[in-house]
């Protein structure tokens, strides 16, 4: 790197604490074995803002995270905040820092690997070499849309109103990232929508195949509805490469697609903005976990997903993707060893603990260095 990058740590609630301090034990191994030295800072964010400073992430924590090179976000929420009304929830901290930095591109990936293909609740003949990508608009569609609310009409009775909206650049600028990143893969990208009973869909539809037609030739494009898609990626999911699909859909696939490879505990993801004049772009790497308040404080929770998300970071934000891929391999060989945190256990493994793991990726690091 010509410059020591900046990142922003923002650990958040439930276990994101316990889980982002075994990235900084590989940061640190960096640091001593690599002699990459970053720029880290730290600061508040969901419920941990909320009780310390009456709000789920501040101006001023935003304005660190535009001025960092990339974000490392934990996780937020919990039982604690679940009365507080709707803007003061602990996730409003997530939503807010997609939409002030324009994270528009939601990248998940599922990979099934090796030693967890018994994690999978389908048949290993299914899951075995599963290596797909969804690309999912995070900064438009329902989530975002107005006119929104909840309305009290004349007979008393109340209606909720969310409105899904997207604009031709807005599908844009996501079907390009998807594209460039099928470019990289198996050059195949399949568009996925609701275009036979939502206008949205259609215009979604007829823009990435309009791109596409333009731009990417060489990349196979095809079209699939959102129910059929959820259908598929069970019945036959190694025949998708990336799929790029607005902010409901891909919520909802992304997480479907997550228990393909045995946990929720071991993805990880990446949001980016659009690069500037100069290549760089804000971006934030999160586990596509959640707080886990269940198994907060217990050591137990599996710390790989926030760890192949600093691998992404890495990848995505810093253009190192020797040190993504060593990281990535360590994860991989302390999983063939057999270790287990309770969320991937399987018989004949060895049941660890967060610490554990997390110092067992550090030691696989040291291997594979040499």
């Amino acid at each position: 790197m010509s410059a020591i990058k900046n990142i922003l740590i923002l650990p958040g609630d439930g276990i994101g604490p316990e889980v982002m301090h075994e990235v900084r034990r590989v940061i640190d191994w960096m640091s001593r074995r690599r002699g990459i030295a970053f720029n880290l800072s730290e600061d508040l964010v969901g419920g941990a803002s909320i009780d310390a400073r009456g709000t789920p992430i501040s101006d001023a924590t935003l304005q660190r995270a535009k001025d960092a090179d990339a974000v490392l976000f934990g996780a937020v929420g919990g039982p604690k905040w679940e009365s507080l009304g709707f803007d003061m929830r602990p996730e409003i901290a997530i939503l807010r820092l997609r939409s002030e930095l324009g994270l528009f591109a939601n990248l998940r990936p599922a990979i099934v690997y090796d030693p967890l293909i018994d994690a999978s609740t389908l048949k290993a003949e299914i899951v075995r070499g599963l290596d797909l990508m969804i690309v999912r608009e995070s900064t438009g569609g329902i989530y975002f849309g107005t006119p929104r609310g909840i309305e009290t009409l004349p007979d008393g009775t109340r209606r909720g109103v969310n409105t899904e909206v997207y604009t031709t650049p807005e599908i844009e600028r996501v079907a390009r990232v998807a594209f460039d990143l099928a470019r990289q893969r198996q050059q195949r990208v399949c568009s996925v929508e609701k275009a036979n009973v939502m206008e949205s869909g259609l215009l979604w539809r007829q823009t990435v195949q309009a791109l596409g037609d333009a731009e990417y030739p060489d990349v196979a494009l095809s079209h699939m509805y959102a129910d059929n898609c959820a259908m598929q990626l069970v019945r036959n999911p190694r025949q998708f490469d990336v799929i790029v699909t607005g902010n409901l859909f891909g919520d909802l696939l992304s997480d479907l697609a997550s228990m393909l490879t045995g946990s929720l505990g071991m993805l990880p993801s990446a949001t980016l903005g659009q690069p500037d004049a100069t290549g760089r772009r804000h971006a934030l790497y999160e586990p596509i976990h959640g707080s886990a308040p269940d198994i907060t404080g217990k050591g137990v929770a599996n710390p790989l997903a926030q760890i192949l998300s600093f691998a992404m970071l890495l990848r995505y934000s810093f253009g190192m993707t020797e040190d993504a891929a060593l990281i990535e391999r360590a994860c991989v060989a302390v999983l063939a060893n057999g270790l287990r945190t309770p969320d991937v256990m399987a018989p004949g493994c060895a049941r660890v603990g967060t610490q554990v793991m997390g110092e067992a990726v550090v030691r696989e690091l040291d291997k594979l260095l040499g």
